[in-house]
């Protein structure tokens, strides 16, 4: 389990990756985003875009999971207040491989519950060609390490 203090400054944690493809683009945006560029090839075609493009909150979801997946699955996250920043830098579309790149910006201890701390990563989506295609900032609330813990004092990643 990765506590508040395992987390340090400037750490950088790669993800795995995620190839996404045209079903997944358009059965997301469906649901939940439909604009065309996003659900249909033809109409995506004769947009700025030139083709079909995934919908921004889909490339964000996938980067929740990356996060997770990468970060969070083995963590004693407590949640969070928000993201910073959001944003959509390039286009993700059907056959990107997606990976998740964070760096820790900030660690804080809490005046007030002594029970945990705020960590401040940096994340960055990149495509299969290492261009950025989305960042955000997000805050994450951690739990402390339990008085008595008999585990590691830190996790490599």
């Amino acid at each position: 389990m990765r506590y508040f203090e395992d987390f340090k400054v400037g750490e950088v944690i790669e993800s795995g990756t995620r190839t996404i493809n045209k079903d997944e683009i358009m059965a997301f945006a469906r649901e939940f985003d439909p604009q065309p560029f996003h659900t249909d090839e033809a109409t995506a075609r004769e947009t700025m875009y030139g083709g079909l493009i995934a919908s921004g909150w889909h490339s964000g979801s996938l980067m929740m999971r990356l996060f997770y997946e990468s970060l969070f699955r083995d963590c004693a996250s407590m949640g969070s207040p928000g993201i910073d920043e959001l944003r959509w830098l390039k286009p993700v579309r059907p056959g990107d491989t997606l990976r998740l790149r964070t760096t820790v910006l900030e660690v804080i201890e809490s005046r007030s519950k002594p029970d945990r701390g705020l960590v401040r990563n940096f994340c960055e989506l990149l495509n299969q060609g290492g261009e950025v295609v989305m960042t955000l900032k997000p805050v994450n609330f951690v739990a402390r390490r339990p008085a008595g813990y008999a585990g590691a004092s830190s996790q490599t990643r």
